[in-house]
């Protein structure tokens, strides 16, 4: 089996089109390069930055991201604000229209500016990407799910990733964050037959006990118990956004973004301790998993309010 990543390519849309084939698109589109010595699946956030959902999905389902950058604008000035917040280790590639002192410049104070540079062009990005690889995630299995669709004789397909624990043909799961239970009928990766599929590894799989239309980018496959599912989210201290110009407070009306879920929510606590956020509706997560504050109504600046940590 060769190694598997997953890497969000985010800054300027169209050039992971060099680095893999087309797959699956939406306002994500997937490119995959896979060998015999490696398994790599890229991750564009295509709706970014009209929306900024999908460059959050695209980052929560990466183990590394890769910052392009062509130019310094103001889609990638809100970029470059969100993965700051994340822990994902990065790699920037700066465009020749960029100077590096230039590029400094604007990064200077985060923790990009130490990240590694390269060329902004092909050669130089599959470089980059060549002996990178995904840290190990021990624990139950979890697959996060981000498309699905009906198939003729098979019936409900999920495409997503493994990201930790083992997927094997026949195992019973919840289909988080709602009770239903369902079966993994069969498992595909990169159009090969599996009976079993690993952390890291992009997976297809057919299932039982559920139809297509109810499956939805952001549901989990884990096991009963595993995880938590709650409207009610709890966290540690807010990491702000240092860029963030609006004013959210306590009682403002604000998107959470967890995992590959985005959804409305209310933020009822807020003081040096942590947080609480009241969601419209219940949304699956574990403990230390980040959950991302959104202002979609900001008139100025990046939309991203900050990050907490859950703490359940």
């Amino acid at each position: 089996m060769a190694p598997s990543l997953t890497v969000a390519v985010v800054g300027s849309n169209g050039a992971a089109r060099e680095l893999g084939k087309k797959g699956t698109a939406s306002d994500l589109t997937l490119y995959n390069d896979v060998h015999e010595t490696h398994a790599l699946t890229l991750v564009e956030p295509t709706g970014f930055p009209e929306k900024l959902a999908p460059l959050l999905n695209a980052l929560a389902m990466a183990d590394h991201c890769l910052l392009l950058v062509p130019e310094l604008s103001r889609g990638l000035a809100e970029a470059v604000a969100v993965v700051e917040l994340t822990e994902l280790p990065v790699t920037i590639a700066r465009g020749p229209a960029v100077g590096d002192a230039e590029l400094s410049r604007a990064l200077k104070g985060s923790r990009l500016d130490t990240a590694p540079r390269v060329g902004f062009d092909t050669p130089s990005l599959r470089a980059s990407l060549s002996g990178l690889s995904a840290a190990p995630r021990e624990g139950p299995v979890s697959v996060v799910l981000d498309h699905a669709f009906p198939v003729k004789g098979v019936g409900a397909v999920a495409l997503g990733l493994v990201r930790q624990g083992t997927l094997k043909a026949h195992d019973r799961l919840q289909l988080w964050p709602t009770p239903k239970i369902v079966e993994v009928r069969s498992l595909q990766v990169h159009d090969v037959d599996r009976k079993e599929v690993s952390a890291g590894e992009r997976v297809g799989v057919a299932l039982r006990g559920v139809e297509a239309d109810e499956l939805e980018r952001g549901q989990v496959l884990a096991p009963e118990g595993s995880l938590t599912a709650d409207a009610e989210l709890t966290g540690g201290p807010l990491l702000r956004c240092r860029y963030y110009r609006g004013d959210a407070g306590v009682g403002a009306k604000l998107h959470a973004s967890v995992g590959l879920q985005v959804v409305p929510a209310q933020l009822e606590e807020l003081g040096p301790t942590g947080l609480k956020l009241l969601a419209d509706r219940p949304v699956v997560h574990a403990a230390g998993e980040r959950a991302y504050l959104l202002d979609l109504s900001v008139p100025a600046g990046p939309r991203i309010v900050g990050a907490s940590v859950l703490t359940r």
